[in-house]
């Protein structure tokens, strides 16, 4: 019996994608202005018409510094609004206009738990919407995947903000980063790759501070909410606190 040919496999079939490599091409990315970071991602930016997942051990600080620079590119070069579903803290205009952002271009959408989750569809809806940040730290797989089809449908920038407690969890994100402030350096940010397309990345990616003004506005923001934190757990009985302030936490957040 002859000896069965050799197996050649299709390196260079386009549309053909191995895992031991960066799927560039494969779809159109938008540059996040962190050189470094654009490297190690697959078309060498935030992926176009899909879902990006950022988890985070805390909301509000590292998100505008992350996403920003790319924001201001995108606005720059063509129309549409940027929308921004239930913000931990209401976005600082100026701050961020100085970064390249304009205020007009910006749509802030305060709501709730699944109030908050139908703002997200309604907005990927919207062919005038550019880019959809949402903060939505409950969402279930299934509502991430229809956020998926949707950001498709209209080749947008979305962005969802998680906790870090849901990185065990599945996820139909093509791109999927945890990112928190640098050790010793109050704006910068240390970036780990938990899912792209490709080889899995080992170590982190340290990434330089955001602007000065933006930096003082995120700092000034979190000083208020840790407050307004201590201020709700003051207002609990004494013996109640602990088994409570988790709750109080919440509310206050």
């Amino acid at each position: 019996m002859s000896a069965l040919p050799s197996l050649i496999l299709p390196f260079a079939v386009p549309g053909v994608w191995h895992a031991d490599v960066l799927g560039a091409g494969l779809s159109q990315a938008q540059p996040t202005g962190h050189a470094l970071l654009d490297a190690q991602l697959p078309g060498g930016g935030w992926p176009l018409g899909a879902l990006s997942e950022v988890l985070q051990p805390r909301p509000g600080r590292n998100e505008w510094p992350l996403v920003l620079p790319a924001l201001a590119a995108a606005t720059a070069r063509r129309p549409g609004v940027v929308v921004a579903v239930a913000p931990p803290q209401e976005p600082f205009g100026p701050a961020l206009q100085a970064q390249g952002l304009p205020a007009g271009r910006l749509c802030v959408v305060r709501a709730e738990a699944s109030a908050a989750l139908w703002a997200t569809e309604q907005a990927l809806r919207c062919r005038d919407v550019q880019a959809v940040l949402a903060w939505l730290p409950q969402v279930a797989p299934a509502a991430l995947r229809r956020l998926q089809l949707a950001a498709a449908r209209q080749q947008q920038l979305l962005w969802v903000f998680r906790p870090v407690s849901a990185a065990p969890q599945a996820s139909p994100a093509l791109l999927r980063l945890q990112v928190q402030g640098r050790d010793g350096e109050p704006t910068g940010l240390r970036v780990r790759i938990l899912k792209r397309r490709g080889p899995p990345l080992e170590q982190a990616l340290d990434l330089p501070g955001c602007h000065p003004r933006l930096a003082q506005a995120l700092a000034a923001q979190a000083r208020r909410r840790e407050a307004a934190q201590n201020a709700a757990l003051q207002t609990l009985p004494q013996g109640n606190r602990h088994a409570l302030d988790r709750a109080a936490l919440a509310a206050a957040a």
